[in-house]
């Protein structure tokens, strides 16, 4: 049992948990976007996309404790790897100099995660635990749009999630063992194509409500 313990106190383990949870979110993010979709459809199928989510509440639920499990791994791999760290050169992932070496996204991966922590609470307090009892999806999101701060605030986030997403999916690949000089261009070209549709798919979203408002 001391192989099992040594394993799951290294660094590497860790940095493998936050790679596999980082992607389960960047799958996430994908289901999330492609249903956001629906709202470029107007109200009544933005509020029947809602309203089937919502005859699938098991799996809804199901998929919700995934995420705050997936969560809670992530964040506390990152805080652990991050103070370790602070006494040993900074690594989140495995990254190889030959692979492009540090970059702004990179360097910053600690504090763009503690944003997207933020943000998320802020958001699900804002359109999650709120009251869907009077209004509709639609109606709690053109009224949240519409004030300026936090329209601000949720553009921001949002280009804020695409930068962590730029680097972190691309050395998450590299963490599980995809990692090879041919082709770590390739990943990381359709990691950096992956954070821009994820940063103008959902950054966009609050400004076609603001027009149609």
């Amino acid at each position: 049992m001391d192989w099992l313990t040594r394993a799951l106190c290294s660094s590497i383990f860790k940095k493998q948990f936050m790679a596999l949870t980082g992607l389960g979110f960047c799958c996430f993010l994908t289901i999330h976007l492609i249903g956001n979709l629906f709202i470029y459809g107007g109200k009544d199928m933005f509020n029947s996309y809602v309203t089937h989510l919502h005859s699938l509440e098991p799996l809804i639920k199901l998929a919700e404790a995934a995420l705050l499990i997936f969560a809670v791994i992530h964040i506390s791999m990152a805080l652990i790897l991050f103070f370790q760290n602070l006494s040993a050169r900074p690594v989140n992932y495995i990254v190889k100099k030959s692979s492009g070496g540090r970059t702004f996204a990179s360097s910053t991966m600690p504090y763009t995660g503690l944003l997207i922590l933020i943000f998320t609470i802020v958001h699900l307090i804002t359109f999650k635990f709120t009251d869907h009892e009077s209004f509709t999806v639609f109606d709690i999101i053109s009224s949240t749009f519409s004030q300026s701060p936090y329209l601000i605030f949720y553009i921001f986030s949002v280009v804020v999630v695409a930068v962590h997403i730029s680097h972190g999916l691309w050395s998450a690949f590299q963490t599980i063992g995809f990692d090879h000089s041919k082709y770590n261009p390739i990943i990381q070209g359709v990691s950096i194509f992956f954070s821009i549709i994820i940063g103008f798919g959902f950054g966009f979203i609050p400004i076609f409500i603001i027009l149609i408002s």
